[in-house]
């Protein structure tokens, strides 16, 4: 059986691969991608999205 790379995460894949994306794509600071995020809705932390990416 396969296990997802995401099943102990606490966002939804899309929410985690969206943030690796815009952080990566266009050079972000984490912040920068937190700020992104909080404006589409998802309450995030850079702490957060610096441990995933």
């Amino acid at each position: 059986m396969k296990i997802s790379i995401y099943a102990r995460h606490r966002f939804h894949p899309d929410i985690i691969k969206r943030a690796v994306w815009m952080y990566f794509r266009f050079n972000l600071s984490f912040r920068d991608v937190e700020e992104l995020m909080i404006e589409r809705g998802v309450d995030v932390s850079y702490e957060t999205i610096s441990k995933v990416g």
